[in-house]
């Protein structure tokens, strides 16, 4: 228990403040440089190897610094595991909602379109693969982990979608009573079964046409039910 506690104050601060250390850092380029070297070393080890396979002597070698400046950066693994965690999580959702403005888009159906895209490349990618994979292996282990980690990814993808969904409902674009719950409904629908038959390696073939006419279908078919006489 006591453990638990002290793994979840070290995540929670580095979710909380790594856009505080992202800016600000220890002080000189350099330092930040090396940081995103270790936190990059430490990325490709973690999904290659997991959080066991992955040694602090790898990940050093493997960032080109010495032990000292990993542990100057990093107290331990466990710290070093989660920062590089929400660095890969921060990294791949920056694009996802790029499109979207403070208004409402002048076409609907292309903006849930760029978002469709986006969200089924980045959740189709090797590497969210591999780091949901991770993160499941240790669900159990370190539930508080796996609790951060959501609010990391999905609870940001599902509010951003709301805000929008939020913007359409208000410009009468479309009828959204609950832009939460709806927008819930787009990204589950986009996910369909495609995405866990890839987590689980089922061998499963799905043309780039075919999954081009599954998206449209997911975009056209939201549309539909959420129009004024729909």
């Amino acid at each position: 228990m006591k453990h638990s506690k002290i793994l979840y104050s070290r995540v929670h601060y580095l979710f909380t403040m790594s856009k505080t250390l992202a800016t600000t850092g220890p002080g000189r380029p350099k330092n930040l440089l090396k940081r995103a070297a270790i936190l990059d070393a430490a990325q490709v080890l973690f999904l290659r190897q997991g959080y066991e396979g992955s040694s602090m002597d790898a990940i050093a070698q493997e960032a080109g610094v010495s032990k000292l400046t990993l542990y100057s950066h990093f107290d331990d693994k466990e710290t070093l595991f989660c920062a590089a965690i929400e660095a890969k999580c921060e990294s791949q959702l920056t694009q996802l909602f790029v499109s979207s403005s403070a208004a409402a888009p002048h076409d609907v159906r292309q903006c849930l379109l760029t978002i469709a895209y986006s969200f089924q490349a980045l959740i189709d990618s090797p590497e969210s693969l591999a780091i949901h994979r991770l993160m499941i292996s240790h669900a159990l282990s370190s539930p508080e982990l796996s609790q951060l980690f959501y609010q990391a990814t999905a609870v940001r993808v599902l509010s951003k979608m709301e805000h929008l969904l939020t913007r359409i409902h208000a410009a009468e674009q479309l009828v959204i009573a609950s832009p939460k719950r709806a927008a819930g409904h787009f990204f589950s629908l986009l996910k369909g079964t495609r995405n866990l038959q890839l987590l689980v390696g089922y061998p499963a073939v799905h043309a780039a046409a075919e999954t081009q006419q599954q998206i449209e279908e997911v975009v056209d078919l939201f549309i539909k039910a959420y129009q004024a006489n729909g």
